[in-house]
């Protein structure tokens, strides 16, 4: 479910975002205002993460082999992580660049009422982006907040999505701004005000997308609120506690637990086997991504508790 709603959010955003670039570059050769220039090249990188994300979800998607036993999974880590930095360089960059140049070098805006017109048709349109997004997000997020999903989620496209947007509207409010008090005040500073508004909004962003997409890619562990349902899943049925327990995400979909058990002395080997066997079944039950699972068997030799 994740995954199927991570590419209508996706292919949401690229749709959205190619004739949002369009429309800006258009309006950037008319009007000659800096902030349509780097909503422009904001539009061109987010358009171009679209196609990473896609990248990364087909990669991550072939069949584990004998170089990559795990799968190929965290293709998808990698690829987010890739446009993060996208969004740092070609998108924060370029408009701080763009912004200082213009403060420095003032130009007047010819036919501002077109950026102002196209900058609204954008706005629109990345509504419609925002809006699948939080769509799609949402059955996901359950109880926690926006924040917490952004930090705790293991998939990574709908948060970069959410993000992605986020900064574009908020970006696209700050061109208007820029363009709205160069025509007011008939000083172009403003514009490029405007424009090193939006190198830092997206600056901000990128580097949060960065150490998320870091997290993920060095190798996460199950949730608090998984960890808990694993560990009441694996005792019982001939498993006396849990020793010590270690989880990592191998890719958004794909968990792998490995735990240490302590089951009663004398317990047979079938009975050993049948209980492991349970244990899984119920892990896989309660934390379906949990697909792969090993759990060695111990002697129960110290009172009962749990080492996580």
């Amino acid at each position: 479910m994740s995954a199927e709603g991570s590419k209508k959010a996706i292919f949401a955003a690229l749709a959205a975002n190619a004739g949002i670039a369009v429309s800006k570059f258009v309006g950037f050769a008319i009007t000659g205002s800096s902030s349509m220039l780097a909503e422009a090249v904001h539009s061109v990188a987010d358009t171009s993460n679209q196609g990473l994300l896609l990248i990364g979800q087909r990669q991550a998607a072939r069949r584990a082999d004998r170089l990559h036993p795990f799968g190929y999974g965290r293709n998808r880590y990698f690829y987010s992580f890739v446009v993060a930095l996208v969004l740092f360089t070609l998108g924060s960059v370029f408009a701080l660049y763009e912004g200082v140049h213009k403060i420095e070098h003032p130009e007047p805006l010819t036919m501002p009422v077109v950026a102002v017109v196209i900058l609204f048709i954008a706005i629109a349109l990345e509504g419609f982006s925002f809006r699948t997004a939080f769509r799609e997000s949402r059955p996901i997020k359950g109880d926690a907040n926006w924040w917490q999903f952004i930090r705790n989620s293991r998939s990574p496209e709908l948060p970069v999505v959410l993000l992605e947007d986020t900064g574009a509207l908020i970006g696209l409010v700050f061109a208007l701004a820029g363009v709205g008090l160069t025509v007011l005040t008939g000083d172009p500073v403003w514009d490029g005000i405007g424009t090193v508004a939006i190198g830092l909004l997206l600056g901000i962003i990128a580097i949060v997308l960065i150490v998320e997409m870091k997290s993920l890619l060095i190798g996460e562990g199950a949730t608090e609120q998984e960890e808990h349902l694993i560990l009441d899943a694996l005792v019982g049925g001939g498993v006396d506690r849990v020793i010590h327990l270690k989880t990592q995400y191998l890719g958004p979909d794909e968990l792998l637990v490995a735990a240490k058990v302590a089951m009663p002395p004398g317990t047979g080997l079938p009975a050993v086997a049948a209980a492991i066997d349970d244990a899984e079944v119920r892990v896989r039950a309660v934390v379906p991504a949990a697909r792969v699972i090993y759990i060695e068997p111990d002697l129960d030799r110290t009172p009962s508790h749990r080492i996580g």
